[in-house]
C-alpha cells in the first residue's frame, strides 16, 4: 500500500503521475478542503487512468467517481447551522456537545463502473443508498 499526497492543486497533478506509473489496482481518496473543491479533477483523473476509487462523499460520485461511503455532507452543513446561532447568542463553544453524524451512505455510479469495466455484486447494489445509472 502507498500514500499519494497532494497539497495544493499542481500536487494533485503530480501525484497522479505517480499513481500512473506505479498502477495501483484502487485508490481510497480522503476528504478534506482541498479534495472537497477539486472533486471533478480527482474523479476525471481517475477515470482517466482507468482506476476505481471510493471516496469520502458522494459528491465525489456525482461527478464521475466509482463509490463512496461516509456521513452525507449537506446533512453536516445543515446540522452545523444551529451549532453556528448558538455561538452568535453567545454560547461558548466548548460547552456545546459534540455532534457526530449518525448515518452515512453508500452511493455507487453504475456508469463509471461500466467504463472501468467493473461489475458491481448484485449484494453491493442492494446495501447502497443510491445507484447512479
Amino acid at each position: 500500500m502507498r500514500a499519494y499526497e497532494a497539497r495544493s492543486p499542481t500536487e494533485i497533478d503530480k501525484a497522479f503521475a505517480l499513481v500512473a506509473v506505479d498502477h495501483p489496482q484502487a485508490l481510497v481518496i480522503l476528504g478534506d478542503v482541498l479534495m472537497n473543491v477539486h472533486l471533478k479533477l480527482l474523479a476525471d483523473l481517475t477515470l482517466r487512468n482507468r482506476l476505481p476509487a471510493i471516496y469520502l462523499y458522494r459528491e465525489f460520485v456525482d461527478m464521475g467517481g466509482l463509490i463512496s461511503y461516509g456521513a452525507s455532507l449537506s446533512g453536516m452543513w445543515r446540522r452545523a447551522a444551529p451549532y453556528v446561532d448558538k455561538i452568535l447568542k453567545g454560547a461558548d463553544p466548548g460547552e456545546l456537545p459534540i455532534d457526530q453524524p449518525t448515518r452515512f451512505e453508500l452511493v455507487i455510479n453504475l456508469k463509471t463502473a461500466k467504463m472501468l469495466g467493473i461489475q458491481v455484486p448484485a449484494s453491493l447494489l442492494v446495501a447502497a443508498d443510491e445507484v447512479i445509472e
